[in-house]
């Protein structure tokens, strides 16, 4: 059996806490499967906006790692300038923690270029070990549209050992911006296979209330998520339904969007349901619908289709790599509620539940956690040489 011999400091701002059980799961499960598979020992620095001096132990967070979640001082409206500071700030501060002090790592896992990987720079440079920093979405999509947190990004990516990339579009976007290309390792999200699976249908339709035909739209209540979009495609789909589950801002707006478009028996608004209640819901539908206008890797159309459902999504970087066959669904033509009804209509009547299953399986979560211990381990070899 291969010894225990690797040891990871994972940080970032985006992982799930009590309060909120959703917040960064995907970072979570890809940990966790890496824990669960390979010779791998884990503590995670999660800061969370709260009193600086804060300090919470959430070790039953993750499984099979310790989980910390040191407070920063979060300034509206300031934040795109203090919080690589801030982060940086509070991961000093969680180092003289008794499950960190003098605790020897191997290096530093990060996720997200800016504001984490700012700070994740600072503290491999305290603790004498490389960087290895996840891009995943906005962190090189949008926040490098602003002139300081380019600037560092670019830090980030001159100065990080590796960069890992969650799809081929967020690769080309981090070249660039100025990455090698050999610097950039893609490595896709994968879907827990065992916990989205095929199910009673009829049960789960009952449990909705279901009897006609119906899409599921998964997601926060913010404008990026376009759910008025998806609501707009319904209007041209007579008969259906449309389940939402998700909670933010833009829920009362929402809501009387949907009043005010007639659509009030037919949108539902189910609020944040926990990721492992998730499934029924999806199983539940017949078609799942995305319509964000950006996205790194999108979770939720693997989910759907590990339950069977095929889905529709948007036409953005990242989409097509996820709905890459016809048994997982259709990425639209065009971004408009025409083709989102025109490709949500195809898709329900050639769907093939069994066909979509098969197609998510090809999406575990190994390929991806080995593809981790590879670039770890060249690091290590190259850094100690």
């Amino acid at each position: 059996m291969e010894r225990r011999d690797l040891s990871l400091l994972t940080f970032t701002s985006l992982f799930p806490t009590p309060g909120k059980p959703n917040h960064g799961v995907f970072v979570r499960n890809r940990l966790e499967h890496l824990l669960a598979s390979h010779p791998v020992q884990a503590t995670v620095l999660a800061p969370v906006p709260q009193p600086p001096w804060a300090l919470r132990d959430t070790a039953a967070a993750a499984r099979g790692a310790a989980v910390l979640h040191p407070g920063f001082a979060h300034l509206r409206g300031l934040g795109q300038w203090t919080a690589p500071l801030a982060l940086r700030q509070a991961g000093f501060r969680a180092l003289a923690h008794p499950l960190l002090r003098g605790r020897r790592f191997d290096l530093i896992d990060a996720h997200y270029l800016y504001p984490d990987g700012v700070a994740a720079l600072a503290l491999g440079r305290r603790l004498g070990v490389p960087v290895i920093v996840t891009a995943r979405g906005s962190d090189v999509t949008q926040m490098p549209d602003h002139p300081w947190p380019r600037r560092l990004i670019r830090r980030v990516i001159r100065e990080s050992a590796a960069l890992i990339a969650v799809s081929g579009g967020l690769r080309e976007r981090l070249i660039e911006l100025g990455a090698p290309a050999d610097k950039v390792t893609v490595l896709r999200n994968g879907v827990d296979l065992t916990l989205f699976r095929p199910a009673d249908r009829a049960a789960a339709r009952a449990a909705f209330g279901l009897d006609g035909p119906s899409l599921v739209s998964v997601g926060g209540l913010i404008p990026r998520k376009r759910h008025d979009l998806t609501m707009a495609a319904l209007e041209r789909l007579p008969g259906w339904r449309l389940l939402i589950a998700g909670e933010g801002p833009e829920r009362g707006r929402l809501e009387a969007l949907a009043t005010a478009r007639g659509l009030d028996g037919r949108v539902r608004f189910l609020g944040a349901l926990p990721h492992a209640e998730l499934a029924p819901l999806y199983t539940a539908a017949d078609v799942a619908v995305l319509a964000s206008e950006r996205e790194g890797w999108a979770n939720v159309l693997l989910e759907a289709m590990a339950c069977g459902t095929p889905v529709v999504a948007s036409r953005i970087p990242g989409n097509p790599e996820v709905v890459a066959a016809p048994a997982a669904g259709r990425v639209v033509t065009a971004n408009t509620p025409e083709d989102f009804a025109a490709a949500i209509r195809e898709v329900a009547s050639t769907a093939d539940r069994a066909a979509t299953r098969a197609y998510a399986e090809d999406f575990s979560w190994d390929a991806t956690s080995a593809g981790q211990m590879a670039l770890f381990r060249a690091v290590l070899a190259r850094t100690a040489s």
